[in-house]
């Protein structure tokens, strides 16, 4: 958002924990954004800049407070279908926070068959993935809520999982449960045991969040849920570079 601001002009404003990694801290500051610290979490964060934009007339930009944050991680879902010939993977496990990427993914996947794009209409099953520390997401859909209960005391090495409640939670929730897909919990410990592991064996330096879907896998695998003749496909969604303090 401060990069695309500074292209266009426009100020940008952040509110962000104050435990953020200083690596977004930066990036932000350098293109031009004034960032403010919350003590609290992101969903602190989001209310105090839903507050600022209510009061003031600014453009709140919060996970799924506007349209266009969905529409362009949608594009993952289409390069899928391109990579795998315009048929798509049985399991797709992804890390999820705010969880725009798997719903949009499942909207594109939607859209992919009423454009008659697809070879065939077998879509994936969805695989969320959240730290042990803050798994809303897991604890609905366990219990077959339809929405989340705030997660209270979140905690986890991974800032991008540490989300206590999306505001899209049902609809998280809903493509999970529409795609015969699963909730995984992962330890910090096996974050960190899963990003040496890509590191050695795939030379990719992954974030935490990237990680986690390594850890899952290895879940899902013990559990049969995922068997060796099944393409699956594991997001990673940022650099562990930005993780180093």
């Amino acid at each position: 958002m401060a990069a695309y601001a500074a292209r266009a002009k426009i100020q940008a404003l952040i509110y962000m924990p104050k435990d953020t990694p200083r690596a977004n801290i930066e990036e932000s500051r350098i293109a031009g954004a004034e960032v403010v610290f919350v003590d609290g979490l992101i969903s602190d964060a989001a209310g105090m800049a839903g507050e600022k934009a209510r009061a003031e007339g600014w453009f709140d930009l919060s996970t799924f407070k506007e349209p266009y944050r969905v529409e362009g991680k949608k594009i993952m879902g289409y390069e899928i279908a391109e990579s795998f010939e315009w048929t798509l993977p049985d399991v797709i496990i992804y890390p999820t926070g705010g969880g725009t990427g798997l719903v949009g993914m499942w909207k594109a996947f939607a859209e992919l068959e009423e454009l008659g794009w697809l070879e065939n209409t077998k879509r994936p099953r969805m695989v969320a993935v959240q730290a042990e520390g803050c798994a809303p997401v897991i604890k609905a859909f366990d219990s077959g809520a339809l929405f989340c209960d705030f997660w209270t005391n979140a905690h986890t090495l991974a800032s991008g999982l540490r989300v206590p409640k999306s505001f899209a939670d049902a609809l998280i929730l809903n493509d999970l449960r529409e795609s015969n897909g699963t909730a995984v919990a992962v330890s910090d410990a096996a974050i960190l045991d899963a990003q040496r592991q890509i590191g050695r064996q795939e030379g990719i330096f992954p974030a935490p969040e990237g990680a986690a879907t390594v850890a899952a896998l290895k879940i899902l695998i013990q559990q049969k849920w995922i068997t060796p003749d099944q393409t699956v496909v594991l997001f990673n969604t940022g650099s562990g570079l930005k993780y180093l303090d």
